[in-house]
Formats: structure tokens, sequence, C-alpha cells
């Protein structure tokens, strides 16, 4: 009954408007003032939830991400790998998904992702005769790739809540990303197929493509030094952000001279805003874990599951369904923050490794970044392109369709995750 409560008071407070750090934040307080526990457990959740040395990843990775997007790497980027790819069918589809998957390698962010290579390739796609809306939905879909391949911010967070290897989810999410990436080319290249308005692209030369090529070997460089660190065990994910952000300075700033310090201040209000916001959010959620564990409401919650849904498949679709209407009305990192605490002691009863658990989970929240009303990249799109809502909606229920598509193949075979951190 108390969890039932909980859960009631805490969607009234959403549905009132209230921002959803001081949603958990609040209610966690009342929750510990109620049950007679210590209010001196609200600052030392504070001060725990920020004093932590993973969690300096976060603004690093957002000012690298903000750095490359105010220094017009997409551009080049894409340039790049439309020279190579863009006589293909639905070349230009194939050259923004692409684009979209090695920035993502780069930047952990969705929407810097959706952001900076939506820039380039909108108006482009849109010259060449594509369908508008399948235009927005690609790049409304092919951003939320910036949270599931690695380095992601999702996962980072998911680990510090966990207390899960995050160099393990990194690599878990590789295949994933790779699945879902050519499940959106392969419709790209049917759609276009289907379609005959798009305006095939030439095949360029070889003058074009090693121009092009070369302009945009700083940016592969870059990603290479950041993944093979990573994994190769050389730096930390949280020292990799540190690289990356100089690298990403040198880049913008050094060699391509594309960053001006107008845009540098840019980029760095940006980092701390979208820092800000998630921080908080992080702290607020850090006071109702605390309170929601002393009320034993994950004990309990895990106790009903076990008894509920004694096959790991059942939690699994009962969790899926949820984070799907949770997206109706939370974004992202709120879901994670909110239901990882309260899911993860199950996990242990019906057997689930928790690393698999951390991918599916963040496929499944990245259905939420562009799904109605508040999906962020649709937001993002909708301003880049300037375009409206409806259109953007409606361009992207194809790729959520694909995205459980990718959920269903992870749990049908969880290989797909476990092969590159266990196996290989």
């Amino acid at each position: 009954m108390t969890a039932v409560v909980v859960v009631l008071g805490l969607f009234a407070l959403l549905f009132a408007g209230v921002p959803i750090s001081f949603a958990l934040g609040g209610l966690g307080f009342i929750m510990l003032v109620v049950g007679g526990f210590s209010p001196l457990m609200v600052p030392q959740g504070l001060y725990s939830s920020i004093d932590n040395f993973i969690l300096l990843a976060v603004p690093l990775f957002l000012l690298m991400s903000n750095v490359l997007l105010k220094g017009g790497v997409g551009r080049d980027l894409f340039a790049a790998v439309q020279s190579w790819v863009g006589h293909w069918p639905g070349g230009l589809a194939v050259a923004t998904i692409v684009s979209c998957a090695i920035f993502a390698a780069i930047s952990g962010s969705s929407v810097a992702t959706a952001a900076t290579i939506g820039t380039v390739a909108i108006p482009e796609m849109i010259e060449r005769g594509y369908a508008r809306r399948f235009v927005l939905g690609l790049l409304a879909a092919g951003g939320t790739l910036g949270i599931l391949i690695p380095p992601s911010i999702p996962m980072i967070v998911y680990g510090v809540v966990t207390e899960e290897s995050i160099i393990d989810l990194f690599l878990a999410g590789i295949g994933p990303g790779l699945i879902l990436a050519g499940l959106f080319i392969l419709y790209a290249m049917i759609f276009a197929r289907m379609g005959n308005n798009y305006r095939p692209m030439a095949r360029a030369g070889w003058a074009e493509r090693r121009s092009a090529s070369l302009r945009a070997i700083p940016t592969f460089v870059l990603a290479g030094v950041i993944i093979g660190g990573i994994y190769g065990g050389i730096f930390t994910p949280t020292e990799a952000s540190g690289i990356g952000f100089i690298g990403a300075l040198i880049l913008t700033g050094v060699v391509l001279r594309s960053l001006t310090w107008s845009r540098l201040k840019e980029a760095v209000a940006d980092s701390m805003k979208t820092t800000v916001t998630i921080f908080l959010i992080i702290a607020g959620a850090k006071i109702f874990g605390k309170a929601i564990t002393l009320y034993r409401i994950p004990q309990d919650i895990s106790n009903i599951i076990a008894v509920t849904f004694d096959q790991a498949g059942w939690f699994i679709l009962a969790v899926c369904v949820v984070l799907l209407v949770m997206g109706l009305v939370l974004e992202a990192l709120s879901m994670l923050l909110i239901m990882v605490p309260v899911l993860y002691p199950s996990l242990i009863i019906l057997g689930i490794d928790p690393i698999w658990f951390g991918i599916l989970f963040v496929v499944m929240i990245e259905c939420a970044l562009i799904t109605p009303p508040v999906g962020l990249n649709l937001y993002v799109i909708q301003a880049v392109g300037k375009a409206r809502m409806a259109e953007v909606t409606t361009g992207v229920w194809p790729f959520i369709v694909l995205m459980l598509s990718t959920v269903a193949l992870i749990y049908a075979l969880p290989d797909i995750a476990l092969y590159i951190p266990f196996k290989l």
C-alpha cells in the first residue's frame, strides 16, 4: 500500500508540473520526515550524489560534444561518409545513420548527435527529394544512437547506480548499437527503393572522396583514441572524457579552426545548463532512493515480482511495457533513476544479468527520446528542421518499431550484448 501511495504521489507532482528533480527530492524528504528518519540524510545524499569521480565524465563528455557541435564537425563527417555511400539506394539516408553512429561513438549524447548531424543532413536530404517526415524521423531516431553506442552518459549513470562495470556496459552496447544502426540503414534503403521522388546521387570521384576523407580524419582519430583507450584499459571512462574534451578543443580550435571564442562560450554555457539539470535529477533521485530503501519499498516490490513473475521473460515484458508508458511522460534519465534502484534487486532473484539488463533498459529508454509528448529528440529535430511537431512524430513511428525489434533480438539472443564483454 505504501508503494502505491508513493507512486501516486510522484505522478501527482509530475502532472502538476513540478520539475522531476524537485519532485523526487521533495517527495523523498517528506517520506524521511514522516517516517521519523533524520533529515540530515538530505544534504548527505546531495553531497554523495555529486562527489563521485565516475560522474565527472558527464560534464566532460557534454563539453566535448558541445564543442564538436559548435565547431561544425558534423559537416565534415557527413561529407566524408556521403562521398563513400551517397550513390547507394537511399545513400543520403545511409550516410546520415552512419554519421550519427560515428558521432555517437565520440559524444555519448543523443541530443548533440541529433543536432550536429541534423543541421547538415536535413536540408540536403529534403533538397534531394526525400519525404520530409521520413527525414525528420530518421534524424530523431538516428540521434538516439548517442546513448547506446558507447561512450554513453546513461550507461555511466546506470553503472553508478548499480555499481556495475561501466567498461563492461560500454562493451555490451557495441553489438546492439551496430544492429540497431544496421536496421535503420536497411529500412532507409528499402524506403528509398519503394519511393520514386528522391534523386539519387552520382558516385563521387576518388579526388572528392580523398579530399572529404582527409578533412574528416581528425574526427575519426579522436573517436579511435577515446574508444581504443577505454577498451584497451589505457584510461578510465572519466579520464577518456577529459582527453576527449581536450581533443575536441584541439580538433576544432587548432586543426579545423572552426571554433570561435563566442562559440566556445556557448558550448560551455550549454554544457553547464545540461550538467546542472542532470546532477539535480541525480541528487533528487538519490534522496528518493534513500527514502524508499528505508521504507523497504524496493524489497517489497522485489518480493511481489518474485511471486508474480516466476520467469524472467514475463518480468522483462512487464518492464518494457512500463517503460513504454512512462516514456510518454518522463525523459530517459528520469526513468533510469526512478526505476533501476527499484528493479535491480529483482534481477538477482530472477537470475538476470545486470549488464544485459542495462543494455535492454537503455534501448527501451531510447524510445522515450522519440515518443511524444516529452521526447527530447523530437524537440531538437523540430527546432533544427523548423518543422511542426506532428511531422516529426509521424516520421519516428517506424523507427520505434525497429527499436522494439532490437529489444526482442537482444532478449532472444543475449550474446548480442554479452559476447564482446565476456566471451571475446
